[in-house]
């Protein structure tokens, strides 16, 4: 039990209880009960720092995530997120934040990685970052690649927030832990790393309920959906990047 951890998941419980989502969790098992891992999930959603470490919870693990620093900044979600342990990421220098994330695997933490390093406006996997694997690497861990589906539908970018009692399905897969030897090529691992989860990604659209009507602009436009195509979503990427590289400009003069 943790002073900070163990309260913010119960409340976040109670919150998810509200709301009336419905939960669909497997491969909880490939969570181990001991030692280091790296937590590899794709991201869709604001909320999927809360949703991704409920597989873990049944072997009563706790995931440390990532996550940028600006968060940490935040006067009520950053002293959350430093009395919960997760580690602050600075983009313009990221060696600190990736050395304090080995520390914490090799003294058997979890810690969680969005490796396509922000959410994706596709629904599809964007390109992977090798963070995730180098890691795991010089840690000498496992990665679990995980994948949710349905948690994009409560909020993500560019579509307004459904916090009321929604009873959105959202599904979680781990899968297999997925081993890097030493010495293993970053770049081929996280190949590998991207295919695996794609397959994972692919599986649980197909399972997942029609998303179709008002609901068919969170299904990828590679099934017949109406979120934007990978390359579209790429060029809404750029535009926000370029834009927040002016604010960021205008600051500093």
């Amino acid at each position: 039990m943790e002073p900070v951890y163990t309260p913010v998941i119960g409340f976040a419980r109670t919150l998810f209880a509200a709301q009336g989502l419905r939960f669909t969790i497997s491969g909880a098992h490939h969570v181990p009960r001991t030692g280091g891992a790296v937590m590899a999930m794709n991201h869709l959603s604001y909320f999927d720092y809360a949703y991704a470490g409920l597989p873990a919870l049944d072997s009563r693990r706790l995931v440390r995530w990532m996550a940028k620093k600006e968060i940490f900044d935040h006067a009520v979600m950053g002293p959350l997120m430093r009395g919960m342990k997760h580690i602050p990421v600075d983009r313009e220098a990221g060696a600190a934040a990736f050395d304090e994330a080995v520390t914490a695997l090799r003294s058997g933490e979890i810690v969680g990685v969005f490796p396509e390093t922000t959410i994706s406006r596709s629904y599809e996997l964007r390109e992977f970052k090798t963070g995730a694997v180098r890691m795991a690497m010089e840690a000498g861990v496992p990665i679990l690649p995980t994948i949710a589906w349905g948690n994009h539908r409560v909020w993500t970018k560019d579509h307004p927030k459904q916090l009321g009692r929604s009873r959105t399905p959202i599904t979680l897969t781990v899968g297999e832990p997925v081993e890097v030897a030493p010495g293993t090529d970053p770049v081929e691992a996280t190949a590998r790393l991207r295919a695996v989860m794609e397959e994972m990604l692919h599986r649980a659209q197909d399972e997942y309920e029609p998303l179709t009507g008002e609901n068919a602009k969170y299904a990828p436009a590679r099934i017949g959906g109406a979120a934007p195509t990978v390359e579209d979503a790429a060029r809404l990427d750029q535009e926000e990047a370029a834009a927040r590289a002016a604010r960021r400009a205008e600051r500093s003069a």
